[in-house]
């Protein structure tokens, strides 16, 4: 079993910043490709950005230019360090892994129970 516990959300205004962290703990045998996503109210899920094991990045162009996903690979935790927030950018954030677990090494991806960002105007 595998857990996802995210911190780091909260209530800011827009120009801000707030940094999320997503620390994985559990049957971890490795993890590969680790990210954000979130869902606005009356909104899909969308990709926010993604962070591959060797630590190439993908961003929504949305957020580019101004969120930054890191990981620490010892620690098993995602991080968005996001700046220059908008009032846009509400919503709950979601991180996921795609975890080899152990002992089978069977790769299953595991979500976060999700953090709320709100950015007033």
């Amino acid at each position: 079993q595998v857990q996802l516990v995210e911190s780091g959300g909260g209530l800011v205004q827009a120009g801000g910043s707030l940094r999320l962290s997503c620390a994985a703990s559990g049957s971890i045998f490795s993890i590969n490709d680790m990210g954000w996503y979130r869902q606005a109210p009356g909104n899909q899920r969308e990709l926010v950005a993604t962070i591959t094991s060797g630590e190439s990045t993908n961003y929504a162009n949305s957020v580019k230019g101004r969120f930054t996903i890191s990981r620490d690979n010892t620690n098993n935790t995602v991080f968005l360090e996001m700046n220059s927030l908008k009032p846009e950018d509400t919503a709950v954030y979601y991180c996921n892994a795609d975890v080899r677990i152990r002992p089978s090494r069977t790769t299953y991806r595991y979500w976060g129970q999700g953090t709320q960002v709100t950015v007033s105007s």
